[in-house]
């Protein structure tokens, strides 16, 4: 138990730090395993499961917000192919040149390096709300095929292949109903938070590693399946405060790998001068598919880091007797550093691309991929952003009155879903610079903001204000500290759910005791 807390007290206290200066935590969480390790402090079996169940949950959790059909896209399968190729080609090249690994070893780490790190892309992702967003979609697709590679990979280094029964996990397709039924009989209580544990960790961690297949793989192909159901977001925040928590043990047993000498930190500091030419080479690729320069610039700035996947190839070399242990902490410093590399450039990605963006935009093709296309607005007068209840109430409402009405949401998936129903959705982010610039808002008289996050209804509010928009913008607001930005930006209709809530209830309380009183 002393042990744990002292884990804890390291990690609480340099996630802080790096909090205070500006980086993420996750950051600081790295460097106290480092710190932990220098004073001689080794990973355990408690931690490495606690790390395990962490990823785990990153990676069901990214499941439950993604549709399967938007990831077998030609851009994600063969851009992932593409790059992979190059940077493994590159790393091959320079391992037989400065080290004495086989081939077979050579070829196993570079391909290891090619790969980018789940955990960082997806984290980052999720924390900007952009993981179904149209570049956010292509690099978590391109990450599921490296995790398929992967799977292939390890089979052939310890020389064992998934079992017969590996193809049984389809089976999971086929029982699709019955985990929605006990997704809806679990309510929304702490029974909601266990079914999310058994299904990640035992159905899509423990079953997939029992037929040889991968248990990353196996949580997020779970979390794919349940995408669909209406409580998958319910079950996705009920997951979240663990998730967090338990990814520390992650970021911890990275650095308690070991300490590192000042030779391994020139290495992995020279093998991360790569990182630039990693992300670049997705921009190429992914413009080569008929990416908007935007889209390709922020897929490939998530994917520019390297993979904890090279630390577990690393390992199983030690066990196998192939390398040695400092090539185990030299990975592992190798991945810690383009961590803390690409967390802040990732934090301000968009600011980046505004500042590089009349040079990149130089570079794309005149077509454009058709999920990447400007959207039309036809003759609405009337612009919904976020569909979620209270924009389809308003919505439905504006239609009944005559009014011709648009619907805008980030989902692409939810936009769907409307469509079908009979609305007029589309699929748009308002915090997609690129977006507003080939908007035609002319004709439209009032603007509607219903979307769950105050940053992007704050960018719709400038951006509208900026192209000179004149009428009318109202906007939804869960705390009253919201208020004020909004009003500032130039929003003229503020509504307070809380203080709504609380007018319509009595009103609607009033009605009811007139009409008993009269009858």
């Amino acid at each position: 138990m002393l042990t744990v807390s002292i884990w804890l007290i390291f990690a609480f206290s340099l996630g802080l730090i790096m909090r205070l200066v500006g980086l993420p935590p996750l950051v600081g969480y790295l460097a106290a395993g480092f710190a932990l390790s220098f004073y001689g402090y080794e990973s355990n079996h408690l931690l490495e499961e606690v790390a395990h169940a962490g990823v785990l949950l990153l990676l069901f959790g990214v499941g439950l917000k993604l549709r399967l059909k938007s990831l077998l896209r030609v851009e994600v399968l063969a851009g992932s192919i593409i790059h992979m190729a190059i940077t493994a080609g590159f790393f091959v090249l320079l391992l037989s040149q400065f080290s004495s690994l086989s081939m077979e070893m050579s070829l196993v780490i570079a391909v290891a390096l090619s790969f980018s790190s789940t955990v960082v892309a997806a984290k980052v992702l999720e924390s900007k709300r952009e993981l179904r967003a149209f570049h956010g979609r292509v690099a978590i697709g391109i990450l599921i095929v490296q995790d398929l590679v992967a799977v292939a990979m390890l089979s052939s280094l310890s020389g064992e292949a998934p079992s017969p029964w590996a193809i049984a996990v389809l089976g999971f397709f086929i029982l699709r109903p019955v985990l929605y039924k006990l997704l809806e009989f679990s309510g929304h209580g702490e029974l909601v938070l266990l079914y999310g544990l058994v299904v990640a960790l035992a159905l899509g961690g423990k079953a997939f590693e029992l037929v040889g297949l991968s248990s990353e793989l196996g949580a997020l192909l779970l979390g794919v399946i349940l995408a669909d159901h209406p409580q998958a977001k319910n079950l996705a925040n009920a997951l979240w405060g663990l998730k967090e928590v338990l990814l520390v043990g992650f970021f911890l047993q990275i650095g308690l790998y070991g300490a590192p000498s000042w030779e391994l930190f020139e290495q992995a500091a020279l093998l991360n001068i790569a990182l630039p030419f990693k992300a670049l080479l997705f921009f190429a690729v992914l413009l080569l598919f008929r990416l908007r320069a935007r889209s390709a610039f922020l897929a490939g700035l998530s994917l520019a880091s390297f993979s904890e996947f090279g630390l577990i190839v690393a390992s199983m070399g030690v066990r196998e007797g192939l390398l040695g242990e400092e090539w185990m902490v030299l990975l592992a410093l190798t991945v810690a550093l383009s961590f803390a590399i690409s967390s802040p450039f990732n934090r301000h990605a968009h600011e980046i691309y505004e500042y590089f963006e009349h040079f990149l935009h130089r570079f794309e093709t005149h077509q454009r991929h058709p999920d990447d296309e400007p959207v039309s607005l036809g003759n609405s007068h009337v612009v919904i952003m976020g569909m979620v209840r209270v924009g389809t109430g308003a919505y439905d409402e504006f239609k009944a009155q005559g009014h011709l009405t648009v619907g805008l949401d980030s989902d692409p998936g939810k936009a769907e879903l409307h469509r079908k129903a009979g609305r007029r959705v589309l699929y748009a982010d308002a915090e997609d610079p690129g977006f507003w610039s080939h908007l035609d808002i002319r004709g439209v008289q009032m603007v509607v903001l219903t979307m769950p996050e105050m940053e992007a209804k704050l960018i719709a509010v400038r951006q509208l204000r900026k192209r000179g928009f004149n009428g009318l913008i109202s906007a939804t607001v869960y705390y009253a500290d919201d208020v004020a930005p909004l009003q500032d930006a130039g929003a003229d209709i503020i509504y307070d759910y809380h203080d709504g809530i609380g007018v319509g209830l009595a009103r609607l309380s009033l009605e009811k005791y007139t009409l008993n009183e009269a009858t």
